[in-house]
């Protein structure tokens, strides 16, 4: 198998499960502090719950499935790659029905009404659909990276504008009632210039930290896979796509805990679109050809699995039912069953 490193090679089993307990607890520990001064960034800048969870928030807590993704693609691991990016989607979308089973009152999808959300959870099927598309258009590339993939950041940056100006210029609104948690504008005014330098000095390295831990997860997930026998697609969709999801999930029930229902919401649909970059960044590493003429079939599943449970997630956003089966949304355990259906599928 491509892409092993020769020094996690030497290590013995136990070292190695060892190095991937250690990143993952760094991963955990430095995205939850990373997301603070996120949500502290939001407050001193203005922007709202949805946007900043949709895109600082979401992208930071994404930055080590990032280097787990660029890792692999450009150590020939072209599977382990894309299962990392859509293998953390699904996993993601799944914490976000987990959230729905410890918030209380009204189902998420209802308190959590935004136009910011659903916005950013049809950016994200479009980003889905391409990269579903691109395996079947002619294998054209610039400079050894596939013509489809600066698409996909015009279409993420394009996107992200739009949902800011959906928040200052919205065209229609969600219903509001007991339920609806809304969140409060925030005084930029009195914040000063000082304290937004302070935590964007403190967002860097903190971003550098989450980076290095991402770097570790890659080199050891390959070699794990190798030792293994098993299907890059499979370790990256469930070991490697899990441990630099952790984040994510601690983030968001924190988000739930405290009320901040839409920043729970934004973050995730918000670190799912983010992921679909992580195939724009792993083509570019990928020196072979197109990344997305190369995945396996098992990849292709996980993408599909992604869309599937952004649909059921936006259904859901739309309809806004307020009470559902065992106390959650009948999308959230739509989703919960799709997903844990998808492992048996995968492991059996």
């Amino acid at each position: 198998m491509n892409g092993a490193v020769p020094a996690f090679a030497d290590l013995g089993d136990g070292l190695l499960v060892l190095v991937l307990v250690v990143a993952a607890l760094v991963i955990l520990v430095v995205g939850i502090r990373l997301s603070r001064v996120a949500e502290a960034l939001a407050r001193a800048t203005g922007l709202g719950e949805a946007v900043v969870g949709g895109a600082l928030l979401g992208a930071s807590t994404s930055l080590s499935g990032a280097v787990v993704s660029v890792s692999a693609a450009g150590a020939g691991a072209v599977d382990l790659a894309a299962s990392n990016a859509v293998g953390g989607i699904a996993a993601q979308t799944f914490f976000l029905a987990v959230a729905d089973l410890c918030h209380r009152g009204a189902n998420l999808e209802h308190a959590a009404a935004s136009t910011e959300n659903m916005a950013n959870a049809a950016l994200l099927a479009l980003m889905l659909a391409l990269v579903l598309l691109y395996p079947y258009l002619p294998d054209w590339q610039i400079a050894g990276v596939f013509v489809g993939t600066p698409l996909l950041f015009a279409v993420y940056i394009g996107g992200l504008r739009g949902v800011a100006r959906i928040r200052t210029q919205p065209m229609w609104l969600p219903l509001r009632t007991r339920h609806t948690r809304l969140e409060p504008v925030a005084a930029v005014a009195g914040v000063a210039a000082g304290s937004r330098c302070r935590l964007l000095l403190e967002f860097v390295p903190l971003a550098a930290i989450m980076a290095a831990a991402g770097w570790l997860v890659a080199a050891a997930g390959v070699e794990c896979a190798a030792r293994l026998e098993a299907r890059q697609s499979v370790v990256g969709a469930l070991l490697t796509a899990v441990i630099t999801s952790l984040p994510e999930l601690v983030t968001t029930l924190a988000a739930v805990r405290i009320g901040a229902l839409q920043l729970a919401v934004g973050g995730i649909i918000g670190g799912n679109t983010f992921d679909v970059l992580f195939l724009a960044f792993a083509d570019v590493a990928y020196r072979d050809g197109s990344l997305y003429h190369a995945i396996a079939a098992d990849v292709t599943f996980w993408i599909v699995l992604s869309l599937v449970m952004t649909a059921v997630l936006s259904y859901g956003l739309v309809r806004r039912e307020r009470h559902g089966p065992a106390n959650i949304g009948s999308e959230s355990l739509a989703v919960l069953a799709i997903y844990l259906g998808a492992l048996l599928l995968q492991l059996g």
